[in-house]
């Protein structure tokens, strides 16, 4: 399809594997870049009209049955690069968010302990402005990196989005490859106690060592989605083989080999009875993609 590429191009491929859902049907194309410049290369000569989609740990996404057209890109284990100076650290999008955590905590810098209660990359943490436990990724953010559908990568400032609670508006056709985050100094010992801390309260809490997407529902104003969806009696809800976490309300597990349409038919499921009873529209933080 493209020469010169030194990552992996995977024609046909499914993408169950690639999902913490473990659902999804196939892509046409799945591809693993070496490093950037190899992604840089790839997008130089990939045909402009090929749809592009991108993954990263898989999580927060629900992936159709029906596959996905075009090339799925994943980032995790491929853009995995990490350094820091004196004022920043540069995490690229494939870096998970919980290596970051305990990165910088190593490094003496205090400020990102809650990236490691989120399962994700630091590419999906930027796209949406992903956070738990207090904390928002763009909060701690100097400036990030981005590609576009030609292969330009392009350092920007925060002035060029706009920012907002699980939600990141970014220019057209360009994608997050890299943040450089600001190294706040800190207390080593007591960030690394706290991360050990928030990832016994998250195992506490929440269906770790299932196969979830993490928080389905975005919180409304002033109230939390797991506190409706388990007042509204939604806990251990199942439509096939997909079933409200009894654990913790805003999680869905694909208990027994659930299909991503089980899935989406219980957050269609959950959505319509909350809204009902309590009058709350509940907006999925969860990314659907696919053929529908």
């Amino acid at each position: 399809m493209i020469d010169g590429i030194r990552g992996s191009l995977l024609k046909n491929e499914s993408l169950t594997r690639y999902t913490s859902w473990r659902t999804g049907g196939v892509a046409d194309y799945v591809y693993i870049p070496a490093d950037l410049d190899d992604l840089s290369h790839f997008l130089q000569h990939l045909p402009t009209d090929m749809p592009l989609t991108w993954l990263g740990l898989g999580s927060n996404t629900l992936v159709r049955d029906a596959g996905v057209e075009g090339v799925v890109i994943i980032t995790q284990g491929a853009l995995n690069q990490l350094s820091a100076n004196d004022s920043t650290i540069r995490a690229e999008a494939g870096v998970a968010s919980a290596q970051l955590a305990r990165y910088t905590a190593r490094m003496g810098s205090t400020g990102l302990e809650f990236l490691a209660g989120i399962p994700g990359t630091v590419g999906g943490a930027l796209a949406m402005n992903a956070g738990c436990f207090g904390g928002e990724t763009w909060r701690f953010i100097q400036s990030v990196e981005t590609i576009n559908r030609y292969g330009e990568i392009k350092r920007r400032s925060l002035a060029d989005f706009e920012i907002s609670y699980r939600h990141v508006k970014r220019p057209e056709n360009e994608w997050f490859v890299a943040g450089h985050f600001t190294m706040i100094p800190g207390d080593k010992e007591k960030s690394l106690n706290d991360i050990r801390d928030l990832l016994e309260k998250r195992s506490n809490t929440q269906p770790t060592g299932t196969a979830n997407c993490g928080s389905v529902f975005r919180n409304p104003t002033g109230d939390y989605a797991g506190r409706l969806i388990e007042a509204c009696g939604l806990k251990g809800k199942q439509i096939g083989g997909a079933r409200v976490s009894e654990k913790h309300a805003n999680f869905i597990i694909n208990e027994n080999n659930a299909t991503s349409l089980d899935i989406e038919n219980l957050i269609t499921a959950v959505r319509a009875t909350v809204l009902d009873k309590t009058g709350v529209r509940l907006i999925p933080e969860v990314c659907i993609i696919g053929r529908t």
